[in-house]
């Protein structure tokens, strides 16, 4: 089973929410998934993000895929762990 971590938008229309998912590839993007990871709101300012980097470590090392903007999330999260 290919995993990958994305996006799964929730949220109303105009008001985009985003769950951090790890999912089977072969789902759709709402569809069920395996584990959630974080939450990512992109309407709010600041820190706009709240994800569990040792869930997140532990399934990008056993293969999973993370798109775009979650390997941004994830960079942005590591940097952010390290300075406090």
């Amino acid at each position: 089973m290919a995993v990958a971590i994305r996006l799964n938008r929730q949220g109303a229309k105009d008001r985009p929410y985003f769950k951090i998912v790890a999912v089977d590839s072969r789902k759709r993007r709402d569809g069920r998934y395996i584990e959630q990871l974080g939450t990512y709101d992109p309407m709010k300012e600041g820190e706009n993000y709240i994800i569990d980097l040792e869930a997140a470590e532990k399934w990008l090392g056993v293969g999973a895929k993370p798109s775009e903007t979650v390997a941004s999330i994830i960079r942005k999260a590591r940097t952010s762990a390290a300075k406090a």
